[in-house]
């Protein structure tokens, strides 16, 4: 991975690491909300939830827009598949790591014939 790639894996993970951010992702994955609406689903102030939405959109995972005086807010869809591809990437790394064990516990162990 280049610096970039990590750099944004880190934007990422961070977005997602928070449970109101989560919460506010599977919101606008389903559907586009206005930022006023989406905050008065929390017991926080309107600008704390601002403040998590403003996260996602820096990691690039939601989209704002406006419509007169409201900020719509909405998933990127693309971007959670690239959290998707990246937790695959790991999880292949993992299972490669995890093969090369189980072969270095074969040739280690002695036959029991």
């Amino acid at each position: 991975m280049t610096d970039e790639d990590e750099e944004r894996a880190d934007a990422l993970f961070h977005a997602l690491s928070d449970r109101t951010r989560r919460d506010i992702m599977r919101r606008v994955l389903a559907g586009e909300h206005s930022v006023s609406v989406l905050a008065a689903k929390y017991d926080m102030s309107f600008a704390a939830v601002q403040k998590h939405v403003a996260v996602l959109e820096r990691a690039g995972l939601l989209v704002k827009r406006r419509s007169g005086r409201e900020q719509l807010a909405s998933g990127d869809v693309s971007a959670v598949r690239a959290v998707s591809d990246l937790l695959t990437d790991l999880e292949q790394v993992w299972r490669g790591r995890v093969a090369r064990i189980d072969e270095l516990i074969e040739t280690e162990t002695p036959s029991k014939d």
